[in-house]
């Protein structure tokens, strides 16, 4: 009896200093997570403040003004961001208005159409594009998408929609080749891969009794897709959609070899333009003067604040949708 309980009280020590010990690593664990989250915070914070200091000359300069400003003269050192924030915008929502009914195309097609042995070798290829650097891209455009749009499809949309209303200003003026319009289909290629591998992941996971439901009731592929696999998929779908739309925000090489560098906005979207990131790669090293650099770095922390307002739009969403789809 005596050594009965003596072995039950050296197992309950035991099982104490076990938890004890477990509750060390994990108490260690968190403090871990904690200070990689913690980490993340403060450089968010440190490139803000830096922004901000490097910019401050040309608030201080111009105020509210550089806002709404065209100017970009280095000589006066009179700088606007208007154009290149115009740019920017417009450059990106033209991509994804292309990439996003592609991309989720090619998500279908690989998930519910596709020959099964055909799929991985597609889906590979389609992932090693957003592998490839920038600045082929770039390069691809300038010499050799760009000559052929100049002579085939610029000239061809110009006539026909020089007599539509509302139309013939957008695609009015000389096929240049180069500009907003060509840096948009650019971008979105680019953003394609991203659009297409998260979406295709997001469809996969639907449970397949759903989809199987759903042909049992007679339903086809387009059905199944529309009233089965996207409602269930949303959240996912949009979530892949803001990270392409980060990307095309902030993309700089590629962009500057196509869009033509032209601080002007025109209605024409064959017209020259630049972008945020267009205009600080290309001119950042010519700045010889502390305003002219200061206004640089002012475009960039304009590029940080609407980065982070549309990331920041893109969470409300996908948690109002999470609430809605929870409802």
């Amino acid at each position: 009896m005596v050594d009965a309980a003596l072995t039950e009280v050296f197992a309950a020590q035991d099982r104490t200093a076990s938890v004890r010990r477990f509750s060390r690593s994990d108490a260690f664990f968190r403090a871990l997570t904690m200070l990689a989250a913690l980490i993340v915070v403060m450089v968010f914070i440190g490139v803000l403040v830096a922004l901000m200091q490097g910019s401050w000359p040309s608030i201080n300069r111009f105020g509210l003004g550089f806002l709404t400003s065209q100017k970009w003269n280095s000589v006066t050192e009179q700088f606007g961001a208007l154009g290149p924030i115009y740019g920017t915008v417009v450059t990106s929502i033209l991509a994804m208005i292309v990439a996003v009914p592609i991309g989720i195309g090619i998500a279908i097609f690989l998930t519910e159409i596709c020959p099964r042995p055909l799929r991985r070798p597609i889906g590979i290829a389609i992932e090693l594009l957003a592998g490839i650097p920038s600045i082929i891209y770039g390069i691809w455009g300038l010499f050799v998408f760009a000559p052929v749009f100049q002579e085939t499809l610029q000239p061809v949309l110009i006539s026909l929609f020089q007599d539509v209303p509302y139309l013939q200003v957008l695609f009015a003026g000389p096929p240049y080749g180069v500009g907003i319009f060509t840096a948009s289909l650019i971008l979105s290629v680019m953003i394609l891969p991203f659009i297409s591998a998260v979406t295709r992941d997001v469809f996969e996971t639907v449970p397949p009794h759903l989809k199987e439901a759903a042909y049992a009731l007679g339903c086809t592929t387009t059905e199944v897709m529309w009233r089965v696999v996207l409602p269930f998929t949303r959240v996912g779908v949009v979530g892949g959609a803001m990270l392409a739309l980060g990307r095309a925000l902030g993309e700089t090489m590629a962009v500057t070899f196509v869009i033509g560098n032209a601080h002007r906005i025109h209605a024409s979207l064959f017209e020259m333009g630049t972008t945020i990131s267009a205009t600080i790669a290309s001119e950042f090293t010519e700045a010889d003067g502390d305003l002219y650099r200061s206004a640089q770095i002012e475009l960039a922390l304009i590029l940080f604040v609407i980065t982070f307002i549309v990331l920041a739009l893109a969470q409300l969403s996908l948690r109002a949708l999470e609430r809605r789809a929870g409802g």
